[in-house]
């Protein structure tokens, strides 16, 4: 049984020790262990990615809540096998619901094996789409549309989600949430080709670059690097010279972004890919 132990909170000597040790007497088999410190901050991460026969599965479970109560970390233990015909989708979103829909609709149409149970925004534009598709929506935002960090991490939890899908959730989350999530389970849409146009304007950026051709990344999200070497899946479309940038830009969000996350999504649900010392590798179908 596949399981990703994370680990975050304040800073100190000796904290991985005991989750390590308890690991390691069940006789688990270690596969990708990360450590980050960052002694400005005085924060403590880890990420643990390991095998162990599915009756250890409770037992670590309890173990774990034990430690996370003794060294003051927050400790989170996460397995793709718990609902492996079909996990549970937090989607993430601020304004456009071109991609989300898409994405909700693969589901409804069987293209997608998984379960949506929350829709999260920083924005409430979004809203209508929950109810059209019978799920909850949970607003994390202010007026001015700044996010909740820490409640949308409370409402991942509580609404157990496998994977976190970003579909054009237009804020930064912070390091520690990525590191609580960390393993491959945030999944984000950006509407550039990666690596060559990053930041808040790729269509922009292409277009003073003079590029025919646009496209959109669907990768996932890992803390303390740049997006870029974990791509899951890549959509391009090209245009004729002289092509105004907001007819570039509308046929990008229409199309070609709700197609490069579908697809994204759908790989990762279906275990055909995986995050591995933070490259996306193809996952061997017999594990």
């Amino acid at each position: 049984m596949e399981v990703v132990i994370t680990a975050v909170g304040p800073d100190n000597v000796g904290l991985a020790d005991p989750i390590i040790h308890d690991v390691t007497t069940r006789g688990a088999n270690i596969a990708e262990i990360q450590m980050y410190d960052h002694d400005e901050a005085a924060v403590f991460a880890m990420m643990c990615r390991l095998q162990i026969p599915s009756t250890e599965w409770g037992p670590l479970k309890r173990s774990m809540k034990e430690i996370a109560e003794k060294t003051q970390l927050e400790v989170r233990v996460w397995s793709p096998d718990e609902r492996l015909a079909r996990p549970n989708l937090a989607i993430c979103v601020t304004l456009l619901e071109q991609s989300p829909r898409a994405v909700l609709q693969a589901i409804r149409d069987g293209v997608i094996r998984a379960n949506p149970v929350v829709l999260i925004g920083n924005r409430r534009k979004c809203e209508p789409l929950a109810r059209e598709f019978g799920i909850p929506f949970e607003f994390i935002g202010n007026d001015d549309g700044v996010a909740d960090d820490l409640e949308m991490v409370r409402i991942i939890d509580r609404y157990q989600a496998d994977y976190v899908i970003l579909a054009r959730y237009m804020r930064v989350l912070p390091p520690d949430t990525c590191w609580k999530f960390a393993g491959g389970r945030i999944i984000n849409l950006h509407h550039g080709l990666l690596p060559s146009f990053r930041g808040f304007r790729p269509y922009h950026d292409a277009f003073a670059a003079r590029m025919l051709t646009f496209g959109a990344t669907c990768h996932f999200i890992v803390p303390e690097l740049d997006a870029g070497n974990q791509t899951i899946q890549q959509t391009a479309f090209t245009v004729p010279p002289g092509t105004k940038l907001e007819e570039i830009i509308a046929r990008g969000q229409a199309d070609n972004e709700p197609r490069c996350l579908v697809e994204g999504v759908r790989r990762v649900c279906a275990r055909e890919v995986q995050l591995h010392f933070h490259r996306v590798i193809a996952r061997n179908p017999f594990n």
